[in-house]
């Protein structure tokens, strides 16, 4: 299969309802809402990784839905649907498949019991993906609340007398540079945007 084969950006809608956390969520809310768009140009292509060859997963068997909550990633079908449920001070991060499918993560600043640490879950993200070629990567959420340090190192990782990296605005370009890295993606690929508080449901 040719690298490289130019593709039409995603064109999908995202909506947003008014229902806030009452979980790790709600602890940290950004000062400021505003829509950020950056990085990705009207001719993105899709990016396959060199070695994707006959062995790439396919996400035709994955479910039609997903509820994907915080400190998870799933996957769902062509076609199909995610919705990020409660999203306030989190960021949500949707990878686009070339097949249609979609694979997404709900990183959480503080850690839920049981899930994934902010600084874990764009490797679970990436190898959910695999080596299946992506058009697109999408982060959504609280921008103002997040420094892109958090996925290198969560905020549980820090001890005691040691200085949590602390946000001093909505840096979206860090944030898109950080996902890209921790995805082995390139970072025209990735767009960030700065959404309002609720769920967010991705098709």
């Amino acid at each position: 299969m040719p690298a490289h084969q130019p593709l039409p950006p995603a064109r999908r809608a995202v909506r947003t309802t008014g229902r806030r956390s009452t979980t790790a969520c709600a602890l940290v809310l950004p000062a400021a809402l505003l829509a950020l768009q950056l990085g990705l140009s009207p001719a993105a292509q899709a990016y396959e990784p060199a070695h994707a060859g006959p062995h790439a997963a396919s996400s035709l068997t994955a479910p039609g839905e997903a509820t994907v909550t915080e400190g998870q990633v799933k996957e769902v079908a062509p076609g199909g649907v995610i919705t990020y449920p409660s999203v306030t001070s989190c960021l949500t991060v949707t990878v686009r498949l070339r097949d249609g499918g979609l694979v997404g993560a709900h990183a959480s600043l503080f850690q839920v019991p049981g899930e994934l640490r902010s600084d874990e879950i764009l490797a679970a993200l990436k190898d959910l993906v695999g080596n299946r070629p992506v058009t697109a990567v999408q982060v959504k959420g609280a921008v103002g609340a997040w420094h892109p340090g958090y996925f290198a190192k969560a905020i549980e990782s820090y001890g005691e007398g040691e200085q949590v990296p602390v946000p001093t605005g909505h840096d979206a370009d860090g944030l898109a540079q950080a996902v890209a890295q921790g995805l082995g993606l390139p970072r025209g690929l990735v767009t960030v945007e700065d959404v309002p508080d609720g769920d967010q449901i991705v098709h």
